[in-house]
């Protein structure tokens, strides 16, 4: 029987990496993105898992704060959409993460690296084929890195191609990716098989608690469906933007129509760029009546 949970949300994310009793699996997962140079043997969940969080808190995405025993500090999130200035967001929490290591009478040589990785069920990067993108401080012609102290990484969930079911995962990442997708439609039986890792039936294992304890249970299908109820309001979102641009631009081109017709300079695209759908109208509509009194 299939686990039934899907680890992209956000409850049983956070409930797989951010367990102090499941540190095996969160250890994985960062050699598994980091590349294990140096590799981590120690983690240290600062935010641990807390249910109370998922009960008083119903809006925020909840991540997973961490510090491995060379003193780095990382963030681990979970994202099943694209919010606006998610470029910026990312980097903010990961200037911030290194910033607040620094308390009066520390020395800048006493910073640690800061690393912040999100996965990713959405395209960020669409013209970029990689799974895995690497960002960090270089300079632009020569490549010369300034410092690893700032990365940021990031997954894109939707670029993984499952293989055939006869060919083997190996790399970390990809075995993740996989994970992440699928386990909500595969026994812990078949993610055994095919990732062989014992820490990925350990994962498995977290899932099946989820499904068959009452209270998780009902908080996962709270944050499921507020998850879904947001993707839904973007996508209308979009959609509305999307509408209302296109009829911005059907009332300026009949602005233009109308300045012309009357002989009269035509607005500055700067001017009527700033207006509303409603102050076009209004405008269009006044045009007209200039028009009209001239016929």
């Amino acid at each position: 029987m299939a686990i039934g949970i899907d680890p992209t949300v956000d409850f049983a994310f956070k409930r797989l990496l951010g367990s102090p009793e499941h540190w095996r699996v969160t250890l994985h997962f960062l050699n598994a993105v980091l590349g294990g140079s140096p590799r981590i043997t120690e983690v240290t969940i600062l935010n641990p898992f807390l249910e109370k969080d998922f009960e008083e808190d119903k809006l925020s995405v909840l991540d997973v704060l961490a510090r491995d025993e060379y003193g780095q500090q990382l963030n681990v999130e979970m994202q099943t959409s694209l919010p606006a200035g998610m470029s910026q967001r990312l980097t903010y929490y990961t200037s911030s993460l290194y910033v607040a290591q620094l308390t009066q009478g520390q020395d800048y040589p006493t910073l640690r690296p800061a690393i912040n990785i999100c996965v990713l069920d959405a395209l960020m990067f669409p013209r970029l084929p990689e799974l895995h993108l690497d960002f960090r401080l270089r300079e632009r012609s020569h490549g010369v890195t300034l410092t690893d102290d700032l990365q940021i990484h990031t997954i894109e969930l939707p670029k993984y191609v499952r293989p055939d079911h006869n060919e083997k995962i190996t790399n970390g990442i990809e075995k993740w990716a996989y994970f992440l997708r699928f386990a909500a439609s595969s026994t812990v039986t078949e993610i055994a098989a095919r990732l062989g890792d014992e820490e990925f039936i350990e994962a498995a294992g977290v899932l099946e608690m989820i499904a068959k304890t009452p209270n998780e249970r009902t908080l996962y299908d709270a944050r499921l469906k507020f998850q879904r109820d947001e993707t839904a309001r973007l996508s209308q979102a979009k959609l509305e933007g999307k509408l209302e641009g296109k009829l911005e631009g059907e009332q300026i081109g009949k602005i233009r129509l109308l300045q012309q017709l009357l002989g009269i300079s035509e607005s500055p695209d700067m001017d009527l760029d700033k207006m509303g759908l409603a102050s076009l109208e209004t405008l269009a509509a006044d045009l007209q009546s200039q028009l009209r009194e001239r016929g």
